[in-house]
């Protein structure tokens, strides 16, 4: 939907389609199809109501078929729902089979990514309203371990010049603009948000980056400098930035000093546990599952201490280290703070959303939960329209 906020932005809220299972275009449209209307009618029965699109590469390719694309573009213009975003993070499959690491795959060290995300953003440029920029979220460069030296770097940054390059390009042909959103995440190559300052200011927005860009484009070195600003973008994941124990304030005004924009604000949250025990370990346990990566960052005074997933966190602990606190990436209901034995990061949203409502941090705000499939039983729904629809109106009364 479109909020109207006191600053006079428009703002535009939905929630990720990557919480429905499905990889192929036929799948992910049936999805549409039969949550939209439903969603739309509890939320926002008097506006449109913005779609946040994941499109996995199969899917892409599907829809990039020329009856596809035009029999989704009719189906826009007759109902009352438009695109603003792509979640171009997963390629692959990302329901009901292991992912863990191979989510980030390929990366942005890969050239299939660069072809991938240029496609996403050739589709996003024919679907996007006229009057509505729209943004694209991607991989953090690639999973940490990955990277192996200083030349893996400057190919990451190489390749998202390129795509600069080719945004520059959809612009030109199509009037569209569109940003790419690098989303920090755990035990990624852009983690920290002083990671990811650094990387936009050394690379991104470097002199070789502008160089590389008016060879690709034939524009200037101002013109460039602008480009390289409007179409890099970080995607500012709330879970994420939890979990790494990041000041919300600061976290703000560090991106603000680095001149990066926030293309997009994924609103999220993720589990927080006190003085870490063995119950902690099996309330936990339940949470262990073979698809998604889980990362743990455990707090021991003022020190951090990093675990891929949870498995390497409980033996840690049981090899005898103490540990303050943990934070864990696993996406829960942004509405529960409390639910059972758990505690949820949700203070950190309240924080980051009522720093947002005084002073917008992004114009494209999306609701990912994506866990509901791997949440312990108790906590599952059947009624999967009625949980997102409570995660927006959470989201709404903060904002209000």
């Amino acid at each position: 939907m479109r909020l109207i906020q006191a600053a006079q932005a428009t703002q535009h809220l939905s929630y990720c389609s990557n919480i429905h299972p499905g990889e192929t275009w036929e799948q992910t449209l049936r999805n549409l199809h039969d949550n939209l209307p439903g969603i739309r009618e509890q939320i926002a029965p008097e506006n449109d109501f913005g779609i946040g699109l994941r499109l996995s590469a199969q899917a892409a390719g599907d829809l990039a078929k020329p009856q596809a694309l035009a029999e989704f573009s009719q189906y826009l213009e007759n109902n009352p729902f438009y695109l603003f975003t792509i979640n171009g993070f997963p390629y692959g499959p990302f329901h009901g089979t292991t992912v863990k690491e191979a989510v980030y795959l390929p990366d942005w060290l890969d050239p299939e990514r660069l072809r991938y995300t240029n496609q996403l953003a050739d589709l996003l440029a024919q679907l996007l309203p006229d009057d509505v920029s729209g943004s694209i979220s991607t991989v953090p460069g690639a999973f940490k371990a990955s990277v192996k030296n200083e030349g893996d770097t400057h190919i990451m940054a190489h390749n998202l010049v390129r795509h600069v390059a080719h945004l520059i390009d959809v612009k030109r042909e199509t009037g569209k603009q569109i940003c790419l959103a690098l989303e920090p995440e755990p035990c990624c190559f852009l983690e920290t948000i002083d990671e990811t300052c650094a990387f936009f200011t050394n690379y991104l927005y470097s002199h070789d980056a502008r160089k590389m860009l008016c060879q690709l484009t034939g524009i200037n070195d101002a013109e460039a400098d602008i480009a390289l600003h409007e179409h890099l973008t970080v995607c500012l994941d709330i879970c994420h930035a939890a979990v790494e124990y990041e000041d919300a304030k600061t976290c703000l005004a560090k991106l603000s000093q680095s001149e990066c924009a926030v293309g997009k604000l994924q609103i999220s949250a993720g589990l927080k546990f006190d003085g870490i025990s063995a119950q902690t370990i099996e309330l936990l346990k339940p949470f262990e599952d073979n698809v998604y990566l889980h990362q743990v960052v455990a707090r021991q005074h003022n020190e951090l201490h990093r675990f891929t997933d949870l498995h390497e966190a409980f033996s840690s602990f049981n090899a005898g280290a103490q540990f303050d606190e943990w934070r864990v990436h696993f996406h829960v209901p942004v509405f529960m703070d409390k639910f059972g034995s758990y505690t949820s990061t949700q203070f950190f949203i309240s924080e980051m959303l009522a720093l947002h409502k005084a002073m917008p941090i992004s114009d494209h705000l999306e609701v990912e939960t994506y866990t509901w499939g791997v949440l312990p039983e108790e906590h599952k729904t059947d009624n999967m329209q009625q949980a997102i629809v409570r995660e927006l109106q959470w989201v709404m009364a903060q904002l209000n």
